[in-house]
């Protein structure tokens, strides 16, 4: 049985003229985890590499190229020529940013005077003619386009707003003198700037709004230009940024943990875990990296003094195959087994696609989830509720569910398309039927569905026995062999658990009856659970045997025997929600079916359309919502019936250092 692996404490000492090259090699083998937590506080100011970094980070948004979302293949630390080049390209950025700007800032000041000018084009009559209207009062200025209809209507007939020019952004604005005060309040209100204008000021000669229009143009070509060389710069740039960026953020994260580590003036010392069948080629690694100057120290988990203490766990990494870890997640989830236990992942990965088989069983419906998965292994799909890594999940439950509809006969809530199949399987066996298996309630099909839920109950009693033989045989990798013999999770329990099922079993479909020797074999059993904590004092040879008095046992005993009655009954009659499940999925099945049937019961154009969309709106829901329900009801019975047995003790997940990259978001 497969089991979590075997790990090595490694100690480094390292010359300092190696520790950054050291460093990169073990972030970027990503075998190597720290043994103890590096300390944040230590970490370097801000650091030239990390300058570096944000200079080239300023670059890419002025360019505005995407920002990377890994590193480059083939990321290495920066060179002394890739940091001449970082100053070369933040100089022609920065030429480059300058002469955008004050092109920007020159056809702006343009465009103002320009749209000025135009808006004064039509006045014809010197200013002062209209200032000294002896009726009106006139004003003219700036305001916010957008103010000018709530301006009018604050108005309403007491003034009169003129626009003047294109943009709209200067106005005239008239009064009665005996309104210009009301006037003045709503224009201020309005955010109005008055202008200044000469009083002989009689509107801008038409050859001098020509001569602006011609030097606006100018301008905006020259803007333009400049646009296109930054566009072009990016284009001819992009791949240099991105090999730049994903070099420096090495060099960065490189620096940031060095400042970290443990070090003399010239010697700095690494300690950290990494697996055992790796240990060969990571220190002919290190030893050619650092041409010798390198010592390399092997320890033994036992070897360590804080393991031995029991200060330190020793992490815990998993090794499978692409399907098998797929479901590592699930298991970490809950918990990381302890270090030399049983590696429960491989009995997940099958319980799981074995009871979501069951509970959602249509081979259409089954197809599309295999379809799915197929397509997140092959990278056609990259953007899913879940990540593209869990596509074997859905390859599994893809094809379970298929196998399952193919025994109900149902495929995408039809009952018709696999009757032919149905026959001909059934038809090996003996009389042909429809169905392999009928999960629909009917008075001729109840002792199928009887034998179907025992068969829910029996599975829940092969994964509840597994999980009782995976926490005795843990328990015994770990040298504890009492708690594995004795309790409600050791031999005795589950020699309990078994002879209860065989006594059942017998009863019900031998017609026997309960015999003395039943009661002597149940009595022994549970003897070993009602005195669990003193025998297992007695079996460690710990005195007293009973440290609380025997009173306290008894009433220990007493409690432990209803926990192990209660407990075994509920794991047990917990999976009858798998049939209950694969029931209610055949019942959802037969209402789109008898749906979809009533629509095109009426044979028009519509009522075959209308079908179709009542077939596909069903089988989706039942698919998103049914197989979401069904996956955290099988997440739930994995957690609470199975891990409960032997997960009694967390222990520590692998966690290697390993560059991750960090860009503007990071």
């Amino acid at each position: 049985m497969a089991r979590t692996v075997s790990m090595q404490l490694i100690e480094l000492m390292i010359h300092k003229r190696d520790i950054s090259f050291v460093l990169e090699y073990l972030g970027k083998k990503g075998d190597f985890q720290f043994q103890s937590h590096i300390d944040d506080e230590k970490a370097a100011e801000t650091s030239e590499e990390s300058r570096a970094f944000d200079s080239l980070q300023d670059i890419r948004s002025y360019l505005h190229i995407e920002d990377l979302e890994t590193f480059v293949e083939g990321a290495s630390l920066p060179t002394e020529g890739e940091a001449a080049r970082v100053k070369e390209l933040s100089a022609s950025v920065r030429d480059l940013r300058e002469r955008e700007i004050g092109a920007k800032e020159a056809k702006q000041r343009l465009e103002e005077t320009y749209q000025e000018a135009l808006s004064f084009s039509n006045l014809k009559l010197p200013y002062s003619e209209l200032e000294y209207l002896s009726f009106l009062s006139i004003r003219i200025g700036k305001i916010d386009p957008a103010a000018i209809d709530s301006l009018s209507f604050s108005l309403g007939d007491r003034g009169l707003i003129i626009p003047l020019g294109e943009d709209k952004t200067r106005i005239l604005a008239a009064a009665s003198k005996k309104g210009r005060f009301a006037l003045d309040a709503e224009l201020k209100r309005a955010g109005f700037v008055p202008l200044e204008i000469p009083e002989n000021f009689q509107g801008i000669p038409d050859d001098v709004i020509v001569g602006m229009k011609k030097k606006l143009d100018v301008a905006a070509k020259e803007l333009e230009a400049i646009e296109t060389e930054k566009r072009n710069f990016a284009q001819l740039h992009t791949d240099e940024i991105y090999t730049l960026l994903s070099s420096y953020s090495l060099a960065m994260q490189v620096a940031s943990m060095q400042s970290r580590l443990e070090a003399t003036q010239y010697v700095y010392r690494i300690t950290g875990w990494i697996p055992k069948s790796h240990m060969r080629g990571f220190t002919s690694d290190l030893d050619n990296l650092s041409e010798g100057r390198i010592a390399i120290r092997q320890y033994q988990p036992e070897e360590v003094p804080s393991v031995r203490a029991g200060q330190e766990k020793v992490p815990v990494k998993l090794q499978h195959g692409k399907f098998v870890s797929a479901f590592e997640r699930m298991v970490f989830s809950y918990g990381a087994p302890l270090y030399g236990t049983i590696d429960p992942t491989p009995l997940v990965a099958f319980f799981f696609t074995i009871l979501f088989g069951i509970m959602f069983g249509d081979a259409g419906q089954g197809l599309v989830f295999l379809l799915i998965g197929i397509l997140m292994t092959v990278g056609v799909i990259k953007k899913f509720p879940v990540d593209p890594k869990f596509g074997a999940i859905f390859i599994a439950i893809g094809c379970s569910s298929t196998i399952m509809g193919l025994l109900t006969g149902e495929f995408f809530a039809n009952e018709h398309v696999l009757i032919p199949f149905g026959r001909f399987v059934t038809g090996l066996f003996g009389e042909s039927q429809d169905r392999v298996l009928d999960l629909m309630p009917a008075a001729d099909s109840l002792d199928k569905l009887f034998y179907f839920f025992l068969f829910t109950i029996a599975n829940g009693f092969i994964i509840n026995s597994i999980g009782l033989i995976i926490n005795i045989v843990n328990n015994f990798l770990l040298k504890k062999p009492e708690k594995a013999v004795f309790g409600k999770t050791g031999m005795f329990g589950l020699l309990f658990y078994w002879y209860i099922a065989f006594v059942i079993i017998r009863i019900f479909a031998f017609k026997s009856t309960f015999m003395l020797y039943d009661w002597i074999a149940i009595g022994i059993t549970l003897f070993g659970v009602f005195f669990a904590h003193p025998l297992e004092r007695l079996f460690t040879k710990q005195k007293p045997i009973f440290p609380l008095g025997i009173g306290t046992a008894i009433i220990e005993g007493l409690v432990e025997i209803l926990e192990v009655l209660s407990s075994y009954l509920s794991n047990s009659v917990s999976f009858l929600r798998v049939g209950a499940f694969a029931l209610a999925h055949a019942v959802l099945g037969y209402i789109i079916f008898s749906m979809t049937a009533l629509v095109q019961s009426s044979g028009t154009l519509f009522g075959i359309v209308g079908g179709v969309l009542v077939s596909i709106v069903g089988n989706l829901i039942v698919i998103v919502l049914e197989g979401m329900i069904v996956a955290i009801q099988v997440v739930r019975l994995q957690y609470y019936e199975f891990f409960s047995k032997f997960f009694s003790e967390a222990g520590r997940e692998f966690e290697p250092f390993v560059f991750v990259y960090k860009g503007a978001k990071g």
